[in-house]
């Protein structure tokens, strides 16, 4: 038996303590604006305001693809959200994105400026807006559709699930890791099974599918997710590793994995993006030498 009394919920809960862990100065029960910050805007139809976390690299991925494919309208400045620091509770993001998650886009394209937030819309409105990454023939477009929506659903499970009680709540709790662990390892199971059987997530060709789970599940295969490789037996998980391995020789996957990022070696780190010539003369190692 354990010696620690065990937790009864109050009838109400209220908003009294700090909850610990890594990002407790940033969590509260309250939605809206803690301070008045504009955001700066650039030269591009497309304005990103975001991080390189999971969610901010799906859309830079996007951003970088159709600019391969030569959409010059997808052209972007990326600025830095701190999520760390709070930024993402500034007057002008809370504007663009009410639930104060990055990333958030604006389209100055058009007479009207247009805001999506929520990294699934953003894949979703790019693919439409450009018709690219996502077929148009029914079927294909619902198998699409449906894995996108696959991991939206259960990427929660993984990072607010897995990653935080396996890595960043102050202490261990193991009925919340045996939980979490078991519904992370079945994700990747359903994920390899159907990598077994098709070539990229939603079939034969590449897609806003495979855009938005490489980079939770793809970064969870190759040990950059909350330091949990071996715990998870990823490599166990071998279509899946077939699959990040022929994502990761993407020069588009490359350069988007580096927009907005803060950590890690500094010559993958390019904090803002606004010119495509940045990934050669503005990464955090050039800046660093050039002080």
């Amino acid at each position: 038996m354990s010696d620690a009394a065990e937790y009864v919920p109050p009838k109400v809960w209220t908003w009294n303590k700090a909850n610990g862990g890594r990002f407790a100065k940033t969590n509260r029960p309250i939605a809206g604006a803690t301070h008045e910050k504009p955001l700066p805007v650039g030269r591009h139809p497309l304005q990103l305001y975001s991080q390189g976390t999971p969610n901010g690299v799906k859309v830079t991925i996007m951003l970088e693809e159709l600019l391969t494919l030569g959409q010059r309208g997808a052209e972007y400045d990326a600025w830095l959200i701190d999520i760390g620091e709070g930024d993402q509770f500034g007057s002008g993001f809370v504007a663009v994105n009410p639930n104060s998650k990055i990333p958030a886009l604006v389209d100055r394209s058009g007479p009207a400026q247009i805001r999506v937030f929520e990294s699934g819309a953003i894949l979703l409105y790019l693919a439409e807006k450009f018709g690219a990454f996502l077929p148009t023939e029914p079927a294909a477009r619902a198998e699409c559709l449906s894995w996108l929506f696959w991991q939206i659903g259960s990427a929660p499970y993984l990072g607010g699930g897995f990653g935080h009680f396996y890595a960043y709540a102050p202490t261990k709790i193991e009925y919340a890791i045996d939980r979490y662990a078991m519904e992370v390892k079945r994700q990747l199971d359903v994920l390899d099974r159907r990598l077994g059987e098709s070539q990229y997530v939603a079939g034969p060709t590449y897609t806003i599918a495979d855009m938005a789970i490489f980079p939770w599940y793809g970064a969870l295969a190759k040990g950059w997710q909350y330091d949990a490789a071996e715990f998870l037996c990823v490599q166990d998980y071998r279509h899946v590793q077939r699959w990040t391995a022929m994502l990761l020789e993407r020069p588009a996957v490359k350069r988007g994995r580096m927009v907005n990022r803060i950590s890690g070696d500094p010559s993958s780190q390019l904090r803002e993006r606004h010119d495509a010539s940045d990934f050669e003369t503005r990464t955090q190692d050039k800046i660093a030498a050039a002080r």
